[in-house]
């Protein structure tokens, strides 16, 4: 036999008020937005719908998502005892969002783009320390003898139906989550606990969903939600930017719409961030530390500059590193590059001590380029869609 869990039920009579209250309180103090609870059990539709995926290969490099998903389907796996899943949530938006039109059409040429969660200190380094003190208020104040283990995006939970069990908002056609009052510009994070904590509130997801809307099935540039609520990561702008190892296929170059990290177009397009979305990010997240888009020479040439910059300020762009901010510049260059750019994917070219796939795949964008600029196209006149 393994160690006694213990499994507390929480109700505080005294104060007349739910444990829940008490926890939201002091989430709302650690600069959590929301904060929802369900009672944990196995989600077996979800873990079908995920065998499949994987098995399409629409996680594509992520391999760590193909890991035990059995143990992704069950909190009660991951942690022994487990009655409750909670699930937080940190808003990141900090500026008016862009029309529709503006948002898939591409920034002016020569620039970069940067997803809007990337902008501010990387999520993960924010939310985990104060997930822990989630955790330990939980186990040592709310409920004495609990046992609570907390976890961001990386952890072996499936966050956004929770999120939707929890109450926190429905999960819309581009599979991301909806809060109806919000959005869908914020980050998930979870504490999984042996305590028995109820939410007192009626869950949104039983009055909202996305109807006959598909705004952003149709906005999506490279396809990557291939029907209403099927996702293919390997598709997806984000994906090829930050987890596809290697060269970027050529097919999905015309469209990746200035993005140097991550992309936004299918929240951008949506009617509930359109109409709802409040700027103004968590303190805890603090505010821009890059602007919305570089110079796409700047990354090109001196990458590992731009991300010295940022030493110290656990910013989502150290993720990607040099080489992968390389790539990923170029290939927007071989579309909407200038003469400077051109001369940049040159030095790369010739510069051995960059891999030989970097090198190949940067030589074709230079002769995509080169050719858009022999041809006569002013590249500062390109937009949205002109430059196919």
């Amino acid at each position: 036999m393994g160690p006694q869990v213990s499994t507390v039920e929480c109700v505080d009579d005294n104060l007349n008020q739910t444990v829940f209250a008490q926890l939201e309180a002091k989430a709302r103090a650690l600069g959590f937005d929301a904060v929802g609870c369900a009672a944990a059990e196995e989600l077996t539709e979800d873990l079908a719908q995920l065998r499949v995926w994987l098995e399409q290969g629409r996680h594509g490099d992520m391999t760590w998502l193909a890991r035990d998903p059995e143990r992704r389907a069950d909190p009660r796996r991951v942690l022994e005892g487990c009655r409750t899943v909670i699930i937080l949530a940190m808003h990141y938006l900090q500026e008016p969002l862009p029309p529709p039109a503006e948002a898939v059409a591409s920034p002016p040429a020569g620039l970069g783009r940067i997803s809007k969660y990337a902008r501010t200190r990387d999520y993960h380094r924010v939310m985990e320390k104060r997930l822990r003190k989630i955790a330990r208020y939980i186990d040592e104040e709310l409920c004495p003898g609990a046992q609570s283990r907390s976890f961001v995006d990386y952890g072996p939970v499936f966050e956004r139906q929770w999120a939707q069990r929890a109450g926190l908002g429905f999960i819309g056609k581009h599979t991301l989550l909806i809060d109806p009052r919000r959005g869908s510009f914020f980050f998930l994070g979870s504490v999984l606990t042996t305590a028995e904590i109820t939410h007192p509130l009626p869950s949104p997801a039983t009055t909202y969903s996305c109807g006959n809307c598909r705004r952003c099935i149709d906005a999506c540039p490279t396809g990557a939600i291939t029907a209403p609520h099927q996702f293919d990561a390997t598709r997806c702008i984000s994906y090829l930017t930050i987890e596809k190892q290697g060269a970027i296929e050529d097919r999905f170059w015309p469209e990746m719409r200035g993005y140097v990290f991550g992309c936004d177009i299918c929240q951008d397009v949506c009617p509930y961030n359109q109409a709802r979305a409040e700027e103004g990010p968590s303190l805890a997240l603090g505010g821009a530390l890059v602007p919305a888009t570089l110079p796409l020479a700047d990354w090109l040439t001196r990458p590992e500059q731009v991300l010295q910059q940022l030493e110290g300020q656990s910013s989502p762009l150290r993720r990607a590193g040099p080489e992968a901010l390389r790539r990923n510049a170029a290939v927007v260059a071989s579309e909407r590059g200038t003469p400077e750019d051109l001369e940049a994917l040159h030095m790369i070219m010739e510069d051995r001590s960059h891999p030989e796939w970097l090198r190949a795949m940067v030589q074709e964008c230079a002769a995509r380029l080169s050719a858009r600029l022999a041809g006569g196209e002013n590249p500062h006149r390109l937009s949205g869609h002109d430059s196919g």
